[in-house]
């Protein structure tokens, strides 16, 4: 029969297997919240692009784009002065701060409906800076002269289009509407002051309200082929 003291020394061997046990255990607890920590961090972190950003994103890639960027913005970003949109965004100068506008020509004839004909289009996209006022007047004598005088006059008067209309052929809601992968290939127009901003990277809508796209001008020149028009 073991003695009082052997006894009292296998107590001890056991208490210290059991607290090396115990500490193991808090350890591989405590790696394994780790690694969950670093899973969920990395789920969040894919969940941050959307699927809007995520096609998008594939299209310019597919169409060679490498100089690009997207950026989230605050839900009351459009009640911010644009010194302030400048700031969340990063950009250059407020002159870098672009946007999408389609424009329908209202006195088309009655045979043009769609956006088949480039030089002859019933609706166009402008690419304009913010702190630019669109001379739609300049747009429309830039129209007319794609077709050489064989179109009267008359029959071009670009104006704003209806927003129902805007967003039938972009596939884009207001304030959310940018010049890429468009639901209908819309002549772009683009601002030729957009091409003398330094550095030549501009922002405009990205896809979504709270998504926006920065684009190098020469390299958005060059793959998407705009018509460079001075429309302000």
């Amino acid at each position: 029969m073991a003695s009082a003291t052997e006894l009292a020394r296998l107590e001890g061997v056991q208490c210290r297997i059991l607290e090396r046990i115990s500490r193991l255990e808090s350890y591989a607890q405590a790696q394994q919240q780790q690694e969950n920590s670093h899973q969920d961090g990395e789920e969040k972190h894919k969940g941050d692009s959307s699927s809007v950003e995520e096609a998008l994103t594939s299209l310019l890639r597919k169409s060679g784009v490498s100089t690009f960027q997207f950026k989230k913005v605050p839900a009351d970003y459009y009640d911010r002065t644009l010194e302030e949109r400048k700031d969340l965004l990063g950009a250059a100068s407020i002159d870098h701060l672009c946007k999408s506008i389609v424009m329908v020509n209202t006195q088309a004839h009655e045979s043009v409906k769609d956006c088949s004909d480039f030089n002859n289009s019933k609706f166009y996209v402008v690419v304009i800076q913010y702190t630019a006022r669109l001379n739609a007047e300049k747009v429309k004598n830039f129209v007319y002269s794609l077709n050489q005088g064989k179109i009267p006059k008359k029959r071009f008067n670009l104006r704003l289009a209806p927003e129902d209309d805007a967003h039938r052929l972009t596939g884009y809601s207001y304030n959310a509407v940018t010049p890429i992968g468009m639901r209908t290939a819309i002549p772009l127009i683009l601002s030729d002051a957009i091409l003398k901003l330094q550095p030549p990277f501009f922002w405009l809508g990205g896809g979504e309200v709270d998504l926006k796209l920065g684009l190098n001008a020469f390299e958005f020149v060059k793959k998407f082929n705009p018509f460079i028009v001075d429309c302000s």
